[in-house]
């Protein structure tokens, strides 16, 4: 096999270069629109008014939604331990959580 010039080496690097950074662009696309996109954000506005009351940040508001819990009650059924580990639970919404279900005579799942 004869051994390809300077200059076809360096026309297939730049084509190479530009195919990968158009699947990254790509990539970021549909990631962005997956996640951002209005529709979603539609859709948790529908649902999050009871979060919203309370204070809570949009990505608690979302965390909360996506697990099913639409209301304060709701927490009846999950630990306190779940609850923290969903992302978007910063220790500001947790003690709003806390105290809130304090005032309605709430707790969480042992």
């Amino acid at each position: 096999m004869a051994k390809q010039s300077p200059a076809k080496i360096k026309k297939l690097r730049g084509e190479a270069m530009r195919a990968a950074a158009e699947r990254k662009a790509a990539k970021a696309a549909s990631k962005s629109s997956e996640y951002h996109g209005e529709a979603d954000l539609d859709a948790y506005a529908e649902v999050d008014g009871a979060w919203r009351e309370l204070g809570l940040a949009a990505p608690a508001r979302r965390a909360l939604i996506d697990e099913g819990l639409y209301k304060l009650s709701d927490l009846r059924k999950v630990s306190i331990d779940l609850i923290k580990d969903l992302h978007g639970m910063g220790p500001n919404t947790i003690r709003i959580l806390i105290a809130e279900m304090k005032k309605k005579d709430l707790s969480f799942r042992k």
